[in-house]
């Protein structure tokens, strides 16, 4: 089952070509805040395996015709798995991966959806895109096990986790506003019989940047579930970026990212750095 937002927080089942808008049929468990309907649907829920909706006389609309938002606008918590991949690690001259250097953290307000713009902070630091499998956790994991793991998984979603090549520390330079495009929409775990075996392919201003299959990350999804939740308790709806292969490169003004997920879904975002500003220029610069 494909969950995603539209039409100002309208929450649809992708079937075929259209979308069948169950908004209303969810009505019963109360009003989403802030997280979003889909957030509020996997909070509500008791899973046991997916839930199956019925759609049996609900509006429809082709997928054409919607304005697709990111289906979970404000995650409880972002987690990035640093270094996650090899190649990431060789291309980036890297000592460490993400064995050595655990997980971070990404400010929930830089998410953005499919269709929007990636906002580039500095004219003169480069920005990266990442491209990344996101897992969505939809039970409370604490200290699980890897052969337990995926029983904690809601779903899977596209993650491109946007990155300022500048000295601060990792969560400062993915957390701008913008920088987590999130979407189309979430594919329940039901759907998905391995999430170590997906193809992976990011484009960048219609070139391929970055062609992988999960299998080669460093970190499986089980093992990178098992190893956050030793560190911090996952509740339903926080999202875990499970880290970018080799390929990552400068982003410019007018480009077009596009990030293709086996049995996922494609993300399609655009770049604009109309706003940006010297990096001298930013607040606190010269304070010392």
């Amino acid at each position: 089952m494909r969950l995603a937002l539209f039409d100002k927080g309208r929450l649809g089942v992708v079937d075929g070509d259209d979308l069948v808008d169950v908004t209303e049929r969810l009505a019963d468990r109360g009003t989403p805040g802030p997280a979003g309907a889909l957030h509020h649907y996997i909070e509500t829920t008791v899973r046991d395996g997916a839930v199956a909706l019925d759609l049996t006389g609900l509006p429809r609309v082709p997928l054409t015709e919607v304005d697709l938002e990111a289906p979970l606008p404000r995650p409880g918590k972002i987690i990035g798995a640093p270094v996650n991949y090899l190649d990431h690690k060789a291309e980036m001259e890297y000592t460490t991966s993400i064995a050595d250097l655990g997980v971070f953290l990404k400010a929930n307000s830089s998410v953005i959806g499919p269709g929007q713009d990636v906002l580039l902070p500095y004219t003169d630091k480069r920005t990266d895109q990442e491209g990344e499998l996101g897992v969505v956790i939809g039970r409370t994991a604490r200290h699980v096990s890897a052969d337990k793991a995926l029983d904690h998984v809601f779903g899977y979603t596209c993650v491109l986790d946007i990155t300022v090549r500048s000295g601060e520390d990792r969560s400062t330079r993915k957390s701008f506003d913008t920088f987590t495009p999130l979407g189309p929409w979430v594919v329940t775990a039901d759907d998905i019989a391995d999430p170590d075996t997906l193809g992976l392919r990011c484009d960048v201003g219609g070139e391929t940047r970055q062609r992988t299959t999960t299998a080669d990350l460093i970190f499986g999804v089980r093992e990178l579930i098992a190893y956050t939740s030793s560190v911090m308790t996952l509740h339903p709806g926080d999202v875990i970026a499970t880290g970018t292969p080799a390929g990552v490169g400068p982003l410019s003004h007018g480009d077009r990212i596009v990030l293709d997920i086996e049995q996922v879904g494609r993300l399609e975002v655009g770049v604009d750095g109309s706003r940006a500003l010297p990096y001298a220029h930013r607040p606190g610069s010269r304070v010392r």
